[in-house]
């Protein structure tokens, strides 16, 4: 599983034209599920960002997470964030099939609910719009492999 999180001040994502998420000041997370991931991964990776402390106390070092100043989460699935990009057109072959990445994506957001205020997503499989507020910005990369 590979994550691009994005600490914001506020976030959205659009469907249609609709608004179908938001948050407040917390996270961006876009999730690629790749073939071999599983649930126990998704349980690392969730209490890994809910851990995070990249956002400033009172003195302004990053020693808080999102859970000691009431962060929220907006959960956006990417396939793209597997893809090889070993020649000029990406390969996604490493990326889960729909079944599994839905099913891994939906325990990611159930998982979420548990350590985070609020929990937002996108819409699996849609083609979406992402609005956000950068706060830094402040980007970090997790990979399951890397844990």
């Amino acid at each position: 599983m590979r994550i691009v999180l994005q600490r914001v001040v506020s976030a959205c994502v659009n469907v249609d034209g609709n608004e179908i998420g938001s948050i407040e000041k917390g996270y961006v997370v876009y999730i690629g599920v790749a073939k071999d991931d599983t649930k126990a991964i998704v349980d690392k990776l969730v209490d890994r960002i809910a851990k995070l402390r990249i956002f400033a106390d009172e003195n302004g070092k990053t020693n808080l997470s999102a859970q000691d100043i009431g962060g929220q989460i907006l959960i956006i699935s990417q396939f793209t964030l597997n893809a090889d990009l070993s020649s000029n057109r990406p390969s996604f072959s490493s990326g889960a099939d729909a079944q599994l990445a839905k099913e891994l994506y939906e325990y990611f957001i159930n998982s979420s609910k548990v350590r985070f205020c609020k929990v937002s997503t996108g819409q699996f499989g849609a083609h979406m719009h992402v609005y956000s507020e950068g706060d830094g910005p402040f980007t970090l990369v997790l990979e399951s492999g890397r844990l």
